[in-house]
This record gives structure tokens, sequence and C-alpha cells, in this order.
């Protein structure tokens, strides 16, 4: 019998437009055979117990040294909430018979919904509207991509000049958020003589200020309409109902506009407030809970996967010094693709992110210079024997790690297995970037200038490794040339990178003082303009806005460098990015996201 990781990673991607319940996996657990990840870690003892012999210059004192090193948490990270919960997790509908009723009513749904989609062509623009914006807004939109397809293409070229500001604020977001590039011309004849938008309405300046959002470089009308927008819903929060859906909707936008938000991380929240609409469809309703449910489902079995892997790599007494963070990883990548058919995908992104974690904890807080100069050569040289000098905890981490990346190559295609030669590529690109920030931190080095900062620091946040990840469980739109692209550091790629770094840092900074701490990309915008902390947080966040009206260039580019479906796992991830470190680090005080982690994962209808 096949184990599980085994089994998952045999699978090619398939369809996006299917319904979850499609997952090929059996839901129940099963015990798996002696897996390729335990065999290894039996090795590693064999070895370890050889080298102790072998050495008999090493004395108890250096063991017990050691030990009491590798029990050390010196940057006080809190322990997983979640342990080995989904390992052991049982879901009162995994029943198969409960399965196969979920998924024949799911079936049945979707013809009639999409029979709904195709008859509402001959409604009215504000209704063919509404009915894009519900579908995203409850992950239903990749079960109907090609109805949905349909509608766009006459609404691109509807006449907008008789609609309300709402209608066409949703119009132009909606054509935006699907890469067309609308004229933002649309908005003047909302502007009256003064400069001011003739609108007073909440749910109007709503529209407004999302769709405002994906503004680009010279789109001046959008900039006004994002300030007047935002200026009116401040001053008009105070006086609503602070339990209505409107005044929700205006706070979560005030904090994050919708265009940066992550989709399945709210789609629990959304269902709440479509089934109190008036405009709402029960079966769109029904068909939003039953495909959460089945969603739930495979990703509760990815997770036990994911779990079982991290158990059987065996790492976790060797790690007591990092963030034990494997759901948190799933979640995070969970927010770059949750569609079923990036099942493959999802999982080794997941892998790639719990090792950015650990290498990034490594360097940062654990390993000496020394340490980080030698653990740098090997993996350059993907060659664990020149680690011999490192700590025995270190050790095993690195044989895991370039384990890890063995057995991904091990379940690609033949014909994809290229791909972990782009991954090695930038993997050892950003090793070298991290053990250069951390000469940095030994030797108090302030980069001049914010420039300089980010031509280092750009890499160690790991986005363009994540990029890179992200395409390598992918289909066939993921080609070689598109390999090329990504591991070159293209603007979209760039900007991803610039807004993490910025958003990070500008999070972390007072915390980071307390103890000693690579320079920050403040420190170094104080150094360049000679301003004081508040003045070049404000700095750094008109870069973040910089950085958003690039990437929503290189999105509405009419000849785009790659297709739709992988610029958007660098724009998701972008997005996840704000998520995580917009209000808190939500990573690291994973506190912080748990209610929504089990809302998501854990939490289900009661249907059928």
């Amino acid at each position: 019998m096949q184990s599980t990781v085994m089994a998952t990673f045999a699978l090619k991607p398939w369809q996006c437009n299917s319904i979850a319940a499609a997952s090929p996996w059996p839901i129940g657990g099963q015990r798996p055979c002696q897996s390729w990840w335990t065999r290894r870690r039996r090795q590693h003892t064999v070895l370890h117990c050889r080298q102790t012999h072998q050495h008999p210059g090493r004395t108890r004192n250096d063991c017990d040294e050691d030990g009491e090193r590798r029990s050390n948490n010196p940057a006080g990270f809190h322990p997983s909430i979640w342990g080995e919960f989904f390992l052991h997790y049982s879901n009162p509908a995994a029943s198969a018979e409960r399965q196969i009723r979920m998924a024949q009513r799911a079936h049945k749904l979707k013809e009639e919904v999409a029979d709904m989609i195709e008859t509402s062509s001959t409604c009215s623009l504000p209704q063919r509207l509404h009915v894009i914006h519900v579908l995203q807004r409850l992950c239903l939109d990749h079960i109907f991509q090609d109805e949905i397809n349909g509608l766009l293409k006459q609404i691109k070229h509807a006449d907008v000049s008789g609609c309300d500001l709402h209608t066409v604020s949703l119009w132009f977001y909606i054509l935006r958020d699907h890469g067309y590039r609308v004229s933002p011309d649309v908005f003047l004849k909302f502007k009256d003589e003064e400069g001011r938008f003739a609108s007073n309405c909440p749910r109007e300046l709503l529209s407004l200020y999302n769709a405002a959002h994906f503004g680009t470089h010279g789109e001046t009308i959008l900039d006004e309409a994002m300030s007047f927008s935002k200026k009116c819903l401040e001053t008009t929060l105070p006086y609503l109902d602070p339990e209505g859906s409107l005044a929700r909707e205006i706070t979560c936008a005030l904090e994050t506009p919708l265009s940066r938000r992550v989709r399945i991380y709210e789609i629990k929240y959304y269902i709440s407030i479509y089934e109190k609409e008036t405009t709402m469809h029960e079966k769109i309703l029904e068909l939003a809970m039953l495909n959460s449910n089945l969603m739930q489902l495979q990703h509760q079995q990815e997770l036990k996967t994911i779990t079982r892997w991290w158990r059987n790599l065996k790492l976790q007494s060797n790690l007591s010094f990092s963030r034990d963070r494997i759901v948190e990883c799933y979640f995070w990548m969970a927010g770059v693709y949750f569609e079923p058919c990036y099942s493959r995908a999802r999982i080794i992104l997941t892998f790639m992110m719990v090792i950015i974690t650990i290498m990034d904890d490594i360097y940062d807080v654990y390993a000496t210079s020394e340490e980080c100069e030698l653990l740098t050569e090997c993996i350059e040289s993907w060659d664990p024997m020149l680690g011999q000098d490192l700590p025995e905890n270190m050790k095993i981490i690195l044989q895991g790690i370039l384990d890890t990346y063995q057995d991904i190559e091990l379940k690609l295609e033949p014909e994809k297995k290229y791909r972990l030669s782009y991954l090695k590529h930038v993997t050892v690109d950003w090793v070298r970037a991290y053990n250069t920030e951390a000469k940095w931190r030994e030797e108090r080095y302030v980069p001049a200038t914010v420039e300089e900062h980010l031509e280092l620091s750009v890499r160690t946040g790991a986005c363009h490794l994540l990029s890179c990840a992200s395409f390598v469980g992918m289909g066939n739109v993921a080609t070689k040339e598109s390999f090329d692209w990504v591991c070159s550091m293209p603007k979209i790629v760039h900007s991803l990178s610039v807004i993490l770094r910025l958003r990070d840092d500008l999070k972390s900074y007072e915390r980071e003082q307390m103890g000693l701490h690579v320079a920050s990309t403040i420190d170094s915008c104080m150094k360049e303009h000679n301003v004081s902390m508040e003045l070049a947080q404000k700095k750094l966040k008109e870069l973040i806005e910089v950085s958003w009206k690039n990437l929503n260039e290189e999105w509405l580019k009419s000849n785009k460098a790659q297709s739709k479906e992988l610029l958007e796992r660098i724009f998701n991830l972008t997005r996840t990015m704000e998520f995580f470190y917009k209000q808190d680090d939500a990573f690291t005080n994973s506190h912080v996201i748990k209610d929504i982690i089990n809302s998501l994962f854990v939490d289900s209808y009661t249907i059928l």
C-alpha cells in the first residue's frame, strides 16, 4: 500500500471547474506503509551513531552543550497551536455515503446555476455584474469559468454612461480584476466643478473606493477617487449600525481594500452576509455551502498528508528555536490557490513555506556567522557532507530539507522534472542573500539608502522562491519559458517582494529593536533622508502603494508576460502578504488567526 504522501504526489492536476468532491483521496484515515521519509530518518540515526564513535575528540560536555543549545528558544516563539490535530481529526461529513450525496446534489446545483448564469445574459447590466461579484466572493467562480467569461465579453463593451456610481464602479472593478484595462474616464461624469465626486451614499462610495485600488501610475482620477471616498467613508462609519453588514464591509475595506484581500479567508463570512441579502438566490447559497464543505474535506485530507510528512521527518526535537507553524503554512498557501485542481501545487508550496520558515529562523535567530557560512556552502553544492562541522541538529535539518526537494522531484512527471533545477537555483540565490544579511547583522551595517537595502532584502524575503515554487506543482500551463521568466525576478515578483519586505519591517520594527537584528528598511530610510521613524514609516507606506500600482500595471498589460493563471499565483501571494502583515505578524503570533483557520478547515455547514 502506498502512503498518503506518495499517493498525493502521484496525482496529476485536474480541471479547476470541477466540484471539490471529485477528490481522489479516501477521506478515512489509512495507516501508511513505512514511508521514504521514515527510511531516511532511520539512516540519519545510524549515521549519527557512527559519527559519535568516529570522533573520539568530541566529549560528553560538547554533547551536553549542543543539547542545551538545541532546547533553547531565543526568540520566544510560542509552540504549535494545532500539533497533530488534522492527523487524527474525523469530520462527521467524511463518510463515503455523505460525500456521494453532497457531490450529487452539488453537481445538480452546478447545472442549474450554470443555466441561471446563461439566462442572466439577457438581464440588466447591474444584475449581470451582481451575479459575477457574488460567485467570486463565494469562491464559486472557478466552477463557472466558461459562463463568467461569456458574461465578461458582453459587459466589456457595455455603455455605462447612464449608470449610477455603484454600477460603474462595480463594472470597472470586475473588468480590471479579470485583467481588462478599461478606462478610468468613466468616473469623470461623477465629478463636480470643485473636483468632488457627486455621491453621499456609503455603498456607492465603498464601491468607488474598492475600484480605485485597481489604479495604475498616472491615473489621477483614481487617486482622487481613492482619497475622496476614503475620507467620506471614515466620516460616515461612526453613524452606521456597527453590527450591520455595510459597516463591516466599510471597516474591512478601510483596513484592506477588496482587491487586496484573500477570498478564501472570507468565504464563511460572505456566505453569512449573502444569506441575509434580499437578492439572495437559494440555489447559489446552497451550492456555496456544499462546495465549502467539499473543499474543506479535501483541505483536511491535504492537512493530514502534510502533518504526516512533518511527523515522519522528526525534526521537531531539533527545532525548539524555530516556529512550528505547519497548519499556518498550509493556510497561507491555500490563499494562493484554494481550488481543488491545485492540490499537488498547494502541498508542494506548503512544503516550501515550511522550509523557508526553518531557514529564516536558523539564519535570523539561531546559527552563528560561521554556521551560516557553512550552511550556505552546503546548499550551494547541494551536498550535506560538507556540513560535517555543523551542530548535529542542523545536520539533521539540512538533510531533511534536501530530502524534501528530492521527493518533490520524484513525484513530478518525467517531462516536468526539469522544474526542480529552477527551484534549486532560486534556493541557492535565496540562502546566499540570507548569509549576506547575517553578515550585515554581525557588522551592525545599515545600508545608506532604501534602494540599497532592497537590493538584498527583496531576496531574503523569499518571495521569488515562493513564486517559482508556486509553478512547480501546476499543470502544463507552467512551461520552461515560464520558469525562465519567474526566476529572472520580473517586475511583478519584485513588487511582491518589496511589499512583503516593507510590510514586515513596518510591523516588526519596534519589537526587533529589543535585540540584535539586521537593519530594517526603516533604519535605511531614516539614514537616507535624515528623518524620524514616523516619517520614515510614512515614506515606506507610500512605496507600498507604488508597488501595488506596479502590480496592477503588470496584471493589466494587454501583452501579458505569462498567462493569467500563472500571474494570479503571484497576485494572490501578494494578497496573503497583506493579510499576514497588515495588522500583526499573524504567522509568528498565530493565535490571532486560530479562529479563521478553525472556521475554514474545521467548522462545516449542516446540510444534507
